[in-house]
């Protein structure tokens, strides 16, 4: 499995497991000049950016790890753009995952609600 092929791979694991916990999927890869936002999702008033970090087992870097500040910084600026571009009442939320793949087979998957805000 390519990079790209993990990747996908573990955002439809997240998706699946979002759609389970009563989530409704808005968009998947939102993109607008520099910047991505992997999944948005709501429920319950509230709207979830989420970035997903999908690792074969044992990497030098873990998930979690790996959304930088300037990671951070280019979610909180994508997700700007999407509410000016589609108004909503929700409150914002930024989510992580880091989703372990060996086999073709998820082996782990922690999920970290609200793993940061805007303002730091």
């Amino acid at each position: 499995m390519d990079r790209q092929e993990l990747g996908k791979f573990g955002e439809n694991a997240v998706a699946y497991y979002l759609e389970k916990k009563g989530y409704r999927i808005v968009r998947r890869n939102y993109r607008v000049k520099g910047g991505e936002l992997d999944i948005i999702a709501e429920k319950d008033g509230v709207i979830a950016f989420v970035e997903v970090k999908t690792r074969a087992p044992e990497p030098l870097v873990n998930g979690l790890e790996a959304v930088t500040a300037a990671k951070k910084k280019m979610m909180i600026r994508t997700s700007e753009e999407y509410s000016y571009r589609f108004p909503h009442d929700l409150q914002p939320r930024f989510d992580v995952v880091w989703v372990t793949v060996a086999d073709r087979k998820v082996v782990g998957f922690r999920y970290v609600e609200n793993a940061f805000d805007a303002s730091r």
